[in-house]
């Protein structure tokens, strides 16, 4: 079944899908970071949400 795009709230909270417009939308928001620095995290630490969120710490 596909994705229901009428539903735009992140399906698991604990990772992060770059290919998704309404997740990149809804974590640059609760990161406070742009879409290209985003990726780069997601690039750097995986898609878990708490790695992604200790390595922007980390800086």
């Amino acid at each position: 079944m596909s994705d229901d795009l009428t539903k735009t709230g992140v399906q698991d909270r604990t990772r992060i899908n770059v290919n998704e417009p309404h997740e990149v939308a809804y974590w640059t928001g609760e990161l406070g970071v742009t879409k290209d620095r985003l990726q780069q995290l997601v690039k750097e630490a995986g898609v878990s949400v708490k790695a992604v969120r200790e390595r922007l710490a980390a800086g």
